[in-house]
């Protein structure tokens, strides 16, 4: 009776939910009431509830978990009801310690439900500042990047107007293609400067890794011209695509190659280069690759920890944000040193796979 009963209540709640813990969750309490009612009123076996309701948290928001606890409330009260063997006042009892078990866990797992939402707000905001600080450390070479397009626009549009005046409108319309594109590339940098200052929860798409790369390369190279860095790139062919935030992963590419520009700034050798490729099964990887100074083995040990720093000035968040984010994804961050000298860290995302879990939160 109490399987029956369950399911309908369970549907709406679940809604849009994947139908696999609907099932699964309708299963168990059937299978919890059945097996309650037809034991003895000695054995709490509807304490099992509160499984009911730890699965539950993970997929429903607080007033599905608390509607799910009800549920799960009455349907404990009335196998008491149905149950015919066994001592009335021990059954009481148990009934008793199991409506409570039921209510502290769904007290609990919802309080804990919360903390880990204000904890993925909070990394969000974190992250947001650090991708803005990013950008103010870049603002010199955006505006390059930026003022190229605007100065060919202005040129080939004083050449058109003399080409139409010398009576050529052959040439005054190339000149018009050029302006055309150059105002698209104009709005493309535009359109990826507004991606990575807003503030937005993640959304994942089918990510081209290697063209993601070649645009994030576009506001650095400027600031690696500066510096006299040589900028290269070995990117593999037909690399699988990644479902993932391409403002996130921008973030950590962003992150690594600002890293590489620093630790090779001073050196003999100035040369950072980013690789992608297949790795193990199902893997995208990439390396970002410098010819500074190294990491010694305690700094390889605490590199990717919060507030740990090299720099002088360092806040220690950007590599922490950058491995939270690696591993929302599903995927994994490490370095290690690089030959012949250097460092060379690398990351992973799972091709076509899932996506940042807080997006889904």
């Amino acid at each position: 009776m109490s399987g029956r009963s369950s399911l309908p209540l369970l549907g709406p709640l679940l809604g849009r939910r994947p139908l696999l813990p609907a099932a699964l969750l309708a299963l168990l309490a059937a299978a919890i009431f059945l097996a309650d009612t037809i034991t003895n009123l000695e054995i709490a076996v509807a304490v099992f509830y509160v499984a009911i309701v730890l699965i539950a948290v993970r997929y429903l928001d607080r007033r599905g978990v608390a509607m799910v606890a009800a549920a799960c409330m009455a349907l404990t009260v009335l196998s008491f009801f149905l149950t015919r063997a066994g001592s009335v006042p021990a059954g009481m009892i148990n009934c008793a310690i199991s409506l409570v078990a039921i209510a502290v866990t769904a007290y609990l797992a919802l309080r804990t439900a919360a903390a880990e939402a204000a904890a993925r707000e909070a990394q969000a905001q974190l992250a947001h500042i650090t991708r803005v600080t990013m950008l103010g450390e870049l603002t010199a070479s955006i505006a390059h990047e930026l003022n190229q397009p605007l100065a060919a626009i202005v040129l080939n549009g004083n050449a058109a107007r003399r080409w139409l005046a010398g009576g050529n409108p052959d040439e005054a319309g190339k000149a018009a293609e050029r302006i055309v594109r150059d105002a698209k590339r104009a709005s493309e940098l535009i359109k990826r400067l507004r991606g990575l200052t807003r503030k937005a929860g993640g959304k994942a798409v089918r990510l081209d890794v290697n063209q993601l790369i070649a645009e994030t390369l576009t506001l650095v190279e400027t600031e690696a011209g500066r510096a006299h860095v040589s900028l290269r790139t070995e990117l593999a062919s037909k690399l699988p695509r990644a479902q993932a935030d391409p403002v996130q992963i921008q973030q950590v590419i962003l992150n690594l190659v600002l890293n590489a520009l620093e630790a090779v700034s001073g050196e003999e050798a100035r040369d950072v280069t980013i690789v992608t490729s297949p790795g193990k099964s199902g893997e995208i990887v990439i390396e970002v690759r410098d010819s500074g100074r190294g990491l010694g083995g305690v700094e390889l040990d605490h590199v990717f920890d919060a507030f740990y720093t090299t720099k002088p000035e360092g806040l220690g968040m950007g590599l922490a944000i950058s491995r939270s984010i690696v591993e929302s994804h599903g995927g994994r961050i490490w370095a290690q040193p690089a030959a012949p000298r250097g460092a060379a860290f690398f990351f992973s995302l799972p091709a076509g796979k899932t996506g940042p879990r807080g997006s889904e939160q």
